[in-house]
C-alpha cells in the first residue's frame, strides 16, 4: 500500500507540486527517503520518528520508503516533515487518506510533536487555492496563509491537533489574516531633523516621486545616511498587488515576521562587506538576496566604493530588468528585484577633498583613484547625482525646517497617483506593469516624456556636449517627466529638462 500527501517545493517564488509517497512493506527494517532530498529533508526521519513517538505511536518494524516525486527536482527545506508524517499516519490507519487528498501540507516537526513555522507558506497557499485544495500549515503561519483567498486552512500547533481535527474531537478554526502593524508616527524619521542641505532634500523628493536611483557624494558627517533613512517615510504604502508580491518574496526567504502581510515599502541597508550571493541571491538553496528583499522598496548602499567590484557590477542587469536571475547547473531561479537604489559615498578615501586644511597630501589623485572604483556603466544607471556639502555651524543653529516628512509625503502621494493613472491607461496586457516614471522605457517613454521644442533642443545640445549615452539621455527624460508631474504640467518643458540635466554628472575619477 502507498499513501500520498501533497506538498510543494520552491524555485524562486515559483511553486512546484510535490507528491509525497510513503510505502510500508516487509523486509529489512529501514526508513529511506529518496527523490533528491537535501540534508534537512534526509534528517526528517528522526524528527518524524520522535514526533510520532510523542503521540504514543510507534512506527512498525518494517521497511519504509518515502519517495518525493517528481524525483528529478531538488527538494530543500524542513517543511517536508509534516507531509511525510501525515502519510505515515494514513498507512497506520490513524488518518483518513481520502480526506488528506484535499490538502497540501507543509511544516517542520519538533521532537515533541509540535509544528514549527517554515518559509514559503504564502506562495504555497496561493498555489493550493488555485487548484481548489486546502492547506495544512503551522499555526504561526496561519495568518500568512489566510491572505491566499477562500481556501480551507488547518493551522495546527501540533501533530496531535491535526489527528484530533480529523477525528472530530478538536476542530481547528480558520485563522484570521494578519497585517503588518502601522508605523507609530513617532518611529518615522522626520525630514525636519535634517538642517540645511536644501538641494539634497529637493533631490530626495524628486527621487521619491519618480522612483529614481540616487547617488549622494559628500564629506563625512554631511548627512548622507540621514537623508537616505528619511526616504522610506516619503514613499506611499504598497498597494494590495505590490504587498502580496513583496510578502511572497519575504515568505520564501523566511523573513515574514509573525506571518503578517507587508504593507510598508522595504528599506534594506546593506553593509559594504556583503558578498555577491548576499546581494543578488544564491547560496546552497538559492535564497533571495538583498535586491529582491528590497523589491518595490529602497536599497541603500553606504560607502559605495568600499563594496567589492563584482558585487556592484552584479547590480547592473537587475537595475534594468527588475529581476535577479540565479543560474545553477540544473535550473535557473528568478526573483523579482524592482528596487530603488540610493547610494552614498565620500569624494575620496579621507573624505575631505574640498577642504585643503583637512585633505590628505595625495589629493586630488586619491579622489580619482577612489571614485574610479565605480564603473561607468553602473554610474550611468543612476538618475540623480547630488553633492552633499558639509553642514556649517550656522545651519546647525537654525530652528527645525517647517516642512517635515508628513507634508512632503503628501506631495509625493499626489504625484505618484498622477503616474498611476497615466500608466494604468497605457499598460498593455501581458507586458510588465509600469507604476513610476523610472520604469518607463522605449516607445512608452517617448510618448509620455516628449519635451517641447525648446526642451528638445536643450537636451540634444547638452547630450552632445556632455557626451551622454543613450541610457543617460533616456534617464534625463524620465527625471524631466517627474519634474513636470511635480509642477502639475502635462508637457515636459525646457525648465524641467534643464533641472534634470543638472542632476547628471560625468563618470567620477575620469
Amino acid at each position: 500500500m502507498v499513501a500520498r500527501v501533497g506538498t510543494v517545493a520552491f524555485q524562486g517564488i515559483e511553486v512546484l507540486d510535490i507528491d509525497v509517497q510513503v510505502q510500508m512493506s516487509n523486509g529489512q527494517v529501514a526508513f529511506t527517503v529518496v527523490g533528491l532530498p537535501d540534508k534537512a529533508v534526509g534528517e526528517s526521519r528522526e524528527r518524524v520518528r520522535s514526533a510520532l513517538h510523542a503521540l504514543g505511536i510507534a512506527i512498525p518494524h518494517k521497511r519504509l520508503a518515502v519517495n518525493l516525486a517528481p524525483a528529478d527536482v531538488m527538494k530543500e527545506g524542513s517543511h517536508f516533515d509534516l507531509p511525510i508524517a501525515l502519510a505515515l499516519l494514513v498507512l497506520m490507519g490513524v488518518l483518513p487518506g481520502d480526506e488528506l487528498q484535499r490538502f497540501h501540507a507543509l511544516g517542520e516537526l519538533g521532537l515533541d510533536g509540535g509544528i514549527a513555522p517554515v518559509a514559503g507558506v504564502l506562495p504555497a497557499a496561493i498555489n493550493a487555492a488555485g487548484q481548489g485544495r486546502g492547506l495544512i500549515c503551522p499555526a504561526a503561519c496561519g495568518g500568512e496563509a489566510a491572505w491566499a483567498g477562500d481556501l480551507e486552512i488547518l493551522a495546527a500547533p501540533s501533530l496531535l491537533s491535526i489527528v484530533n481535527h480529523f477525528k472530530g474531537t478538536q476542530v481547528l478554526s480558520r485563522p484570521e489574516p494578519k497585517l503588518q502593524q502601522a508605523d507609530d508616527p513617532g518611529s518615522i524619521r522626520d525630514l525636519r531633523d535634517v538642517k540645511g542641505q536644501e538641494t539634497a532634500k529637493r533631490t530626495l523628493e524628486v527621487a521619491a516621486n519618480g522612483g529614481h536611483n540616487m547617488l549622494m557624494m559628500g564629506p563625512p558627517g554631511s548627512g548622507k545616511s540621514m537623508l537616505a533613512s528619511r526616504l522610506p517615510g516619503l514613499l506611499p504604502p504598497l498597494d494590495p498587488a505590490e504587498a502580496l508580491e513583496v510578502s511572497m518574496i519575504h515568505s520564501v526567504a523566511g523573513q515574514l515576521e509573525g506571518g503578517r502581510l507587508i504593507r510598508r515599502r522595504p528599506y534594506r541597508e546593506v553593509h559594504h562587506s556583503a558578498t555577491l550571493a548576499a546581494m543578488v541571491g544564491g547560496g546552497m538553496r538559492a535564497k533571495p538576496g538583498e535586491i529582491s528583499l528590497a523589491h518595490q522598496g529602497v536599497l541603500f548602499l553606504d560607502e559605495l566604493p568600499e563594496f567589492q567590484r563584482g558585487t556592484l557590477e552584479a547590480l547592473r542587469q537587475p537595475m534594468e530588468t527588475g529581476r535577479s536571475t540565479i543560474a545553477r547547473a540544473n535550473h535557473h531561479v528568478v526573483y523579482p528585484a524592482r528596487f530603488q537604489l540610493v547610494a552614498a559615498m565620500n569624494p575620496c578615501r579621507c573624505g575631505h577633498l574640498d577642504d585643503p586644511s583637512l585633505a590628505c597630501n595625495r589629493a586630488p589623485k586619491c579622489a580619482q583613484d577612489y571614485q574610479s572604483k565605480i564603473s561607468g556603466p553602473l554610474f550611468d544607471r543612476i538618475d540623480l547625482h547630488v553633492d552633499v556639502p558639509a553642514v556649517t555651524p550656522a545651519d546647525l543653529s537654525l530652528p527645525p525646517p517647517r516642512e517635515g516628512t508628513e507634508l512632503v509625503a503628501a506631495r509625493v502621494a499626489q504625484v505618484r497617483e498622477v503616474q498611476r493613472q497615466r500608466y494604468a491607461s497605457l499598460n498593455h496586457q501581458g507586458a510588465p506593469v509600469i507604476r513610476t516614471n523610472a520604469e518607463a522605457d522605449g516607445e512608452l517613454l517617448e510618448k509620455v516624456a516628449a519635451p517641447d521644442s525648446a526642451g528638445r533642443t536643450l537636451l540634444t545640445e547638452a547630450a552632445e556636449r556632455l557626451r551622454l549615452s543613450a541610457r543617460g539621455y533616456h534617464r534625463v527624460l524620465r527625471v524631466a517627466r517627474t519634474l513636470a508631474d511635480m509642477d502639475g504640467k502635462a508637457e515636459v518643458r525646457r525648465i524641467h529638462v534643464a533641472e534634470a540635466l543638472s542632476y547628471r554628472r560625468t563618470v567620477p575619477g575620469r
